[in-house]
């Protein structure tokens, strides 16, 4: 693997989402390293993506209430333990489960194993609360997929905070997990 500054010099064979992303961020004037790799189904392979990116990469759940009547993408430290109860507690949402790849595609435009902040471009009628986990938001870069689970960013979070969330029409919510059983 490699690391890259900005987009991909040819964009032939990669998919019209991920195009999209490097679109969008340019448009912003969001600078972002790169790597691509085949697609990372372990803590291996993860562990891997983030020693190139010199980010840890974060953990994005897209999750909805037992009447899939709301929807909600979660960014939480890849190495950090997810526990529904603690977060169904925070958002007053109970029976919290992982939303299916219909929705997924529906309102994200992403495919499973690519599930990203990223997305949120595309989600233009704001049916997605982002929630984010403390600890994200207390490191100076994020990592995270350009809608496709073939590649990896390297951002600064301010920039993802200040500039992409506000192009997007996106709030967020912080979040408090400890990961603890």
């Amino acid at each position: 693997m490699e690391l890259y500054h900005g987009r991909p010099e040819e964009t032939e064979g990669r998919l019209p989402r991920e195009v999209r992303t490097y679109d969008f961020l340019d448009s912003l004037g969001i600078e972002y390293m790169r790597t691509d790799h085949e697609r990372a189904d372990n803590m291996e392979a993860c562990n891997e993506i983030d020693a190139v990116l010199e980010v840890i990469i974060c953990k994005n759940l897209f999750l909805c209430n037992r009447q899939k009547t709301k929807f909600y993408l979660l960014m939480m430290p890849g190495d950090k333990k997810f526990k529904t109860k603690e977060l169904s507690k925070q958002i007053n949402s109970a029976r919290l489960s992982f939303a299916d790849a219909e929705a997924m595609h529906a309102y994200l435009d992403i495919e499973p194993g690519a599930v990203s902040i990223m997305g949120l471009m595309n989600d233009k009628d704001h049916v997605v609360q982002l929630l984010i986990d403390e600890d994200v938001l207390k490191d100076e870069y994020l990592g995270c997929h350009p809608c496709v689970c073939t590649s990896s960013l390297k951002l600064r979070t301010s920039d993802v905070m200040e500039k992409f969330l506000p192009a997007t029409g996106h709030n967020y919510r912080t979040v408090y997990l400890t990961g603890e059983e």
